[in-house]
């Protein structure tokens, strides 16, 4: 894939947030509505393609904890709250090298992680489960290895201790299934095709109304690939 061979060409071991998006979108994971820009003079456009309210993260393949270090403002709602918010993370940035994401707000109180682990025995291995800030608190996740079936992903899902999120609650639509488990198969899809591919995480998928979505992302790159155990 071009844009593993790329970042492999430039000795990078992760790539950006919008890099990582472009392959899952290309695998049929739905993602958030986001564009790239470089410039000041950039963001009023992108942010009324996008249609306010706006997130806007810095971008770049050497950030991996954005919230942490003041790289993510939410529900910017106008054109000076947007250029406010650019200037802002340039800031925060401090040198980095990368560009600005305008990605559109996801509205959802669900939030879930989806995942991929490469074992140098096993091979990649997809992980499902409770997301957000949650994710490494509560370690409330499954494993299957990859490929996976349908009747996997089902599994999985019932298989976490929080697996009623997934149901009608408080008002809430059941999740759609059927397109979380086509983001699972295809998650591991992605870590048998491309042996370059060390670990996916997606963190949150936040449940949009019934529709799962990838709302941030982070792929991490090996330039040799292990050695994996023939599977029977």
């Amino acid at each position: 894939m071009e844009i593993i061979d790329k970042a492999l060409k430039e000795g990078r071991e992760t790539l950006s947030e919008y890099e990582s998006k472009i392959i899952l979108a290309s695998y049929q994971i739905p993602i958030t509505r986001e564009i790239m820009v470089e410039t000041r003079n950039d963001v009023i456009p992108a942010a009324n393609e996008i249609g306010y309210p706006v997130v806007m993260k810095g971008c770049s393949p050497e950030i991996t904890h954005k919230t942490e270090k003041g790289l993510i403002q939410t529900d910017i709602r106008n054109d000076s709250e947007a250029l406010d918010a650019f200037n802002d993370i340039i800031a925060s940035m401090n040198g980095i090298k990368g560009t600005i994401l305008v990605q559109e707000m996801i509205k959802g109180k669900r939030e879930l992680v989806i995942g991929l682990i490469r074992d140098p025995q096993f091979g990649p291995c997809v992980m499902f489960g409770l997301g957000g800030i949650f994710t490494e608190i509560l370690k409330d996740v499954s494993f299957r290895l990859a490929p996976l079936e349908k009747r996997d992903t089902l599994e999985m899902m019932d298989e976490i201790k929080a697996h009623k999120i997934l149901d009608s609650i408080r008002g809430m639509e059941p999740v759609d299934r059927e397109i979380l488990s086509e983001m699972l198969i295809n998650v591991g899809r992605i870590g048998i095709e491309n042996d370059n591919i060390k670990e996916i995480d997606i963190n949150p998928v936040i449940i949009s109304g019934s529709r799962p979505i990838a709302v941030d992302a982070l792929i991490a790159l090996q330039s040799k690939p292990s050695t994996e155990t023939e599977r029977v």
